[in-house]
């Protein structure tokens, strides 16, 4: 899965949750990424509505994150005219015509889309549980006193490794960046091929930001270098795959791919690194031109993104879609259950997670010397 460039492909879910209205009567439309809630979650929802009740319920998936903002865009140009809706295209399901009441984006591309007008802000006052929120999600959606997403599942960049393989070669498990530079790891290490994750994650080792502007840091590029020596590979979406298959020992992945393959296969194990890592999160987001603006939408946005936040459904909501509840560091530990408690992916130590970033918008300037340095050091033998 390539998460940075959009393209996560997985599992189905499409719904429509209908109620006692006719069929001509508006519809509260959801379209969201593949996997990233429950597939329990939208019956739940209908059960818990405290007003418009009878309002029908559409949801339905995208593949990718690129397709989702490819349709903004698309939403957009038209200027609030319906469509078909081409990108959405199911078996057997039907496709409408209307532009949905919230989509699901990517945090990184939160700001490119504020700036193509392809959003609107939401009213965080309808929200109850906004102040529950922990002020780094807060903080990320926030412009200018304006909240443009409701973050409800996150994730991150992690080391995984094979636990088989380091037992029976009494190699001592990873715990930090530092592991990726080991000798004893050397060629059997798989990275992304994603230049400001394994750039950023060299900077965290020399206890430096993943959002560093200048990369005229003594020390970067002898690091960079030793560390494509240690490495066998870089992809964004076969590291999994290698690792399983021995080709590799251990590998910078994305979290969510990472608890996926993980449920399939006992032999592998992966940690959050202890000085800080690299975070993601999906969002709400409600396209600028929707149509529909009537109170039974506008009060179905609130409930729904109020049910994502609810601290009795976090815990399940984080085990079943591969990611956490942002709400899930503000509950007691002791309250969640093992299998979720002694999951550093899910819940990683404080401390770690306060280390942590989001990526943030680099200028061109800055962009350049990423690239600069990535072609490079790939180049480098």
């Amino acid at each position: 899965m390539d998460r940075r460039s959009f393209l996560l492909g997985i599992a189905a879910l499409s719904t429509t949750l209908t109620g006692c209205n006719s069929p001509d009567q508006k519809a509260f439309r959801v379209r969201l990424l593949k996997n990233s809630i429950p597939l329990q979650f939208p019956n739940e929802f209908r059960k818990q509505l405290t007003e418009f009740k009878e309002t029908s319920i559409d949801i339905k998936p995208a593949d990718q994150l690129q397709t989702l903002f490819t349709a903004l865009q698309g939403w957009k140009r038209q200027g609030g005219k319906p469509e078909p809706d081409r990108s959405f295209n199911l078996p057997f399901v039907s496709q409408p015509a209307t532009i949905p009441d919230l989509v699901t984006m990517g945090d990184y591309w939160l700001s490119v889309a504020i700036r193509q007008q392809l959003i609107q802000p939401l009213d965080p006052k309808t929200w109850q549980l906004w102040n529950q929120l922990p002020d780094l999600w807060k903080k990320l959606v926030t412009r200018e006193n304006q909240v443009w997403g409701a973050p409800y599942r996150w994730g991150a960049t992690v080391i995984v490794y094979r636990t088989d393989i380091f037992r029976d070669r009494n190699l001592t498990p990873p715990k930090d960046w530092a592991d990726l530079w080991r000798e004893d790891l050397r060629g059997r290490i798989g990275l992304l091929d994603q230049p400001r994750e394994i750039i950023g994650l060299t900077l965290k080792k020399l206890g430096q930001s993943y959002n560093t502007a200048n990369l005229t840091i003594p020390t970067l590029e002898a690091e960079l270098t030793a560390l494509n020596r240690q490495t066998k590979f870089y992809s964004s979406d076969s590291v999994l795959q290698s690792l399983l298959v021995d080709d590799i020992w251990m590998a910078v992945a994305w979290s969510t791919d990472v608890l996926q393959a993980m449920k399939r296969n006992p032999s592998i194990a992966a940690i959050f690194p202890s000085s800080g890592t690299a975070l993601f999160t999906d969002l709400w987001v409600r396209p600028a031109v929707v149509p529909n603006q009537d109170k039974a939408a506008q009060s179905l946005v609130g409930q729904w993104i109020n049910f994502c936040w609810q601290p009795s459904i976090a815990p399940q909501f984080s085990l079943l879609s591969q990611g956490a509840s942002p709400i899930l560091s503000t509950l007691d530990p002791a309250t969640l259950p093992d299998q979720l408690r002694e999951n550093a992916l899910l819940v990683p130590p404080a401390q770690s997670l306060d280390r942590s970033e989001f990526l943030e918008p680099i200028s061109d300037t800055t962009l350049e010397q990423y690239r600069s340095l990535w072609t490079k050091i790939r180049s480098s033998v």
